[in-house]
């Protein structure tokens, strides 16, 4: 993010919780908590008034949940991007704000230094989302998908160097791990991974994997 704080909007039903995330986070001097929401319709508001760069956003909330208000972000292409906050990492209601659009989740029992860095990585366009939890999630929670599926035809429009990437990226690599393997400058990594992104119609990296795994290119089972 450069020398320019992070702008964070903290969205939790428990003015609590609200409360210690902002403390926590509104330490750190590359963060600017810019806000604070009860619920989704909440967040939705001030994602539309303030456009932060990261919502941390409690999934289970009276009212419009977080999978609802992710999915309300996502369509209207607000360029915020979601960190769900969870109590339970195989609870499925994150595989839904993931799959709505969310960028990745962390546990609400994380150490603050980890909170930190989720919130970082969200913010320069990584993801947040553990490899063998996914799997997990994807396993229980994905249907078949048809060979004439519009997004089987997506993952066939890769070139060999973009599958490779997408490969990659679903085991969680970040792009200077995909370059030291692949023998490629950091830029160019982005280069392929943002050709990656456009052809699958991915919102962001998260969602390119979670594509990937439902149209069977990686099967939950890999390793």
């Amino acid at each position: 993010m450069g020398d320019t704080p992070i702008r964070l909007v903290i969205v939790d039903d428990d003015a609590l919780v609200r409360g210690g995330l902002s403390t926590i986070l509104g330490l750190q001097p590359d963060i600017d908590v810019v806000g604070e929401a009860a619920d989704g319709r909440q967040a939705i508001q001030l994602c539309n008034e303030l456009t932060p760069d990261v919502v941390l956003m409690d999934v289970r909330m009276p009212g419009m949940d977080g999978i609802q208000a992710t999915k309300e972000l996502a369509r209207d292409g607000s360029p915020t991007r979601v960190l769900v906050v969870t109590t339970f990492e195989n609870d499925d209601y994150v595989y839904g704000a993931l799959h709505a659009g969310a960028s990745g989740f962390v546990l609400k029992r994380v150490k603050p230094e980890e909170l930190i860095q989720a919130v970082r990585i969200v913010a320069q366009g990584e993801s947040m989302v553990f490899p063998g939890m996914l799997r997990q999630m994807v396993a229980r929670n994905h249907q078949p998908v048809d060979a004439s599926d519009r997004r089987t035809q997506l993952v066939a429009s890769l070139t060999d160097r973009e599958a490779e990437i997408l490969r990659m990226l679903a085991e969680g690599r970040s792009n200077a791990e995909i370059a030291d393997q692949l023998v490629l400058a950091v830029h160019t990594v982005k280069s392929h991974v943002a050709h990656v992104l456009s052809k699958l119609e991915a919102r962001d990296r998260t969602q390119a994997v979670i594509l990937a795994y439902e149209t069977g290119f990686v099967t939950p089972r890999a390793s």
